[in-house]
């Protein structure tokens, strides 16, 4: 493989021995969203490494090492399947309960407008050790390649990460929905916006 090849590859094409790997990056992409439930990254991949349904997350892999993931989903597909048990042990009783209900509710629910051949576009993270070396650009030209889906969409990103909405407005997304946030002081944001774009165009060079 040359050097700075990014490839990208389904996770359970890579293997359970990638299963940490990618968990790791997934936490730590997200993990002001975690603060909730904890502030340790290695915890919170220890409860949350056996929930990730590999076959729907797609890992970019910079010379081999893992630099970045995606997620994709149609219809009801889910990404997880959280074992309440397991995520309580690693984070007591009282957090354990509440990630499990945050990931049921929040990162489990099926929207009003899933359905087959919309595919949703989710948790696009890159390593920070990799920014700026086109992982991004190669997970998303990977998943708007992939076959038998007519719309592609990314739900509810925030206003304030302005370097994703940028790369995402390159792929061909654009904008159909805003939802404002209610307490946009606390939060650190003051809207949620989706975009979406249809299957089969090209996307931009470079």
């Amino acid at each position: 493989m040359a050097e700075g090849t990014v490839t990208v590859a389904r996770g359970d094409e890579l293997g359970e021995a990638y299963r940490r790997r990618i968990t790791e990056i997934y936490v730590r992409a997200f993990a002001d969203d975690f603060r909730a439930f904890s502030r340790d990254t290695t915890k919170l991949a220890d409860a949350f490494e056996h929930m990730l349904l590999l076959e729907r997350f797609h890992v970019a892999l910079l010379d081999g090492d893992p630099a970045g993931l995606a997620s994709l989903t149609e219809g009801d597909e889910q990404l997880f399947a959280p074992d309440a048990r397991r995520i309580r042990r690693y984070l007591g009783p009282l957090r354990g309960r509440l990630a499990t209900s945050v990931i049921r509710r929040w990162f489990m629910a099926v929207g009003d407008e899933a359905r087959p051949g919309r595919g949703e576009i989710g948790f696009v993270a890159t390593e920070p050790a990799f920014q700026g070396r086109g992982v991004a650009t190669a997970l998303l030209r990977h998943l708007i390649a992939q076959p038998g889906y007519d719309e592609f969409v990314l739900e509810d990103i925030k206003d304030t990460n302005a370097a994703a909405l940028a790369v995402y407005a390159k792929h061909g997304f654009e904008i159909y929905r805003r939802r404002p946030q209610r307490f946009a002081r606390a939060a650190g944001f003051t809207e949620l916006v989706s975009m979406r774009r249809a299957a089969g165009e090209a996307p931009e060079p470079g």
